[in-house]
């Protein structure tokens, strides 16, 4: 066994020497978009709480009723007697949001994709992934059981000869925005081409929710393609302030997955008080308040990317890419001496030699806190 020890410290001693270890941050105070690590407060810049609703007063006193309502903890898993009347209701809210027959909620997004795809895809079938799909997907399909094949990122030629091939059931899958490169999706060329073939899509919308389209119902809303989307996936953690994912789609589907969907069926279900507070963000998002927000987080996108000399993203992830990781960890060191926390990422986050600073926007970002960053790069990166 000392020698299984050995290996593993031998292991861990190559990934510092390539300057890949990772550990973890410790956020010791959070006030809205400012955070304190040991005996210093930073500008955070790195977080997918876009619209400023983590730390919002609406959803603190959303949870804090929920938790005078329905308790602290839900006690048991959904199929025995952890479904509350407030996550049935949440479901009706994200089928609405959606605009869906149904909708299935999730304790994570990472729990969505692990229990959704394996429980309609299996031996026999095939499932095609853009290469830059989030870790979630990539391990769901490889779980399945069905034949998996990549195209490389927003490649339609490679996606159209992948169907043309593609045996059994056959289910594309893709993000709306790429959660590294801030890019969208050729959704409606996607969309397209699995019409055609007659393949099912699943589109992950985590970094869409909240941020594009009407009422910040995502990308597929913002291009009319909500109808021709057959599984929706989003999460409650990045826009929307909270945790937990859900999957929205046909009821048959969803009955399906109360069955068949492991990472739900063998989940302790979420806090029913979550789950009311969901509601809540749901209610915010879609009112005139949550579109003063987004004009707002737009505003400071367009600000960024103008003071940067980068194309407008197409939502609220702005990557710097610097190569090599030694660079990224100086330039994310740099910023932090100047107050701003933006952590490098890595490999594998992210493919070698595309080592990067993931800049992120929130509609609570002050213009003063916009204007130090832009301050803050010039003086770090090449023009």
């Amino acid at each position: 066994m000392s020698g299984a020890w050995d290996q593993l410290r031998a292991e861990a001693d190559e990934l510092r020497r390539q300057n890949l270890w990772r550990e973890l941050r410790v956020l010791e105070e959070v006030e809205g978009t400012r955070v304190r690590l040991g005996d210093r407060w930073f500008t955070n810049f790195s977080s997918n709480d876009y619209l400023g609703l983590a730390g919002s007063e609406v959803l603190k006193e959303a949870l804090e009723d929920g938790v005078n309502r329905f308790g602290a903890g839900s006690g048991a898993s959904r199929l025995v007697c952890g479904t509350h009347e407030v996550h049935v209701a949440l479901e009706k809210a994200l089928a609405d949001f959606k605009s869906t027959e149904s909708a299935l909620a999730f304790s994570s997004g990472f729990a969505t994709a692990m229990g959704t795809i394996p429980a309609l895809m299996g031996k026999g079938d095939t499932i095609i992934l853009d290469k830059l799909s989030h870790a979630c997907l990539v391990d769901a399909a490889k779980l399945s059981g069905a034949t998996v094949r990549v195209f490389p990122h927003n490649h339609l030629e490679k996606l159209e000869r992948l169907l043309n091939t593609a045996t059994g059931r056959v289910l594309g899958v893709t993000e709306s925005i790429f959660s590294m490169d801030g890019d969208a999706a050729a959704l409606r060329e996607i969309v397209e081409l699995k019409d055609r073939f007659g393949a099912w899509l699943l589109l992950d919308e985590a970094h869409a929710v909240g941020v594009l389209g009407p009422e910040g119902r995502g990308l597929a809303a913002a291009l009319g393609l909500e109808p021709r989307i057959d599984l929706q996936m989003g999460t409650l953690s990045k826009a929307l302030g909270l945790s937990g994912g859900y999957l929205a789609g046909r009821k048959a589907v969803m009955e399906c997955l109360v069955n068949r969907a492991r990472s739900f069926i063998y989940s302790t279900a979420p806090p029913p008080a979550l789950a009311f507070a969901a509601m809540q963000a749901l209610v915010w998002c879609r009112s005139t308040e949550g579109e003063a927000a987004r004009s707002r987080l737009h505003l400071r996108v367009e600000s960024v990317a103008l003071g940067m000399n980068l194309a407008k993203p197409d939502a609220a992830i702005l990557p710097v890419i610097v190569g090599g990781e030694d660079r990224a960890l100086e330039l994310s060191g740099a910023l932090r001496g100047e107050g701003l926390l933006i952590p490098a990422i890595r490999y594998p986050t992210v493919a070698r030699g595309a080592a990067r600073l993931r800049v992120t926007l929130s509609a609570a970002h002050s213009d003063a806190e916009v204007e130090s960053l832009l301050a803050a790069l010039s003086g770090l990166l090449p023009r």
